[in-house]
């Protein structure tokens, strides 16, 4: 099944923020509301937005990924793989920095 270039274009306008923000929500809101509460009832809050943040980048992950390989090449196959090479860093640098944090504690 083939999509068109206004399916796509929807997929990518949709699915590029559904990944990246939450992706870039995740890592302050453990350390700020979980692993250093900052603000009262941090825990709770994070633990209701950490999920959240989860649900939202898989499916726009889902959304990506799906643009990604559809047949013909174009443009948005280009910026999709550019959302998923920016979500692929985000993801390496918080990784690291949640395994740095477990050596420090």
């Amino acid at each position: 099944m083939t999509q068109s270039n206004k399916e796509r274009e929807h997929a990518f306008l949709i699915g590029a923020p559904l990944a990246i923000i939450p992706a870039l929500v995740f890592l302050p809101a453990v350390m700020f509301l979980i692993v250093f509460p900052q603000v009262r009832h941090g825990r709770e809050i994070g633990l209701m937005v950490v999920p959240a943040c989860a649900l939202a980048s898989c499916l726009g992950l889902w959304k990506l990924a799906l643009g990604a390989v559809e047949k013909p090449w174009g443009i948005f196959n280009v910026l999709t793989f550019g959302a998923l090479f920016v979500l692929l860093v985000i993801a390496g640098y918080t990784g690291l920095f949640l395994a740095l944090m477990t050596l420090k504690l």
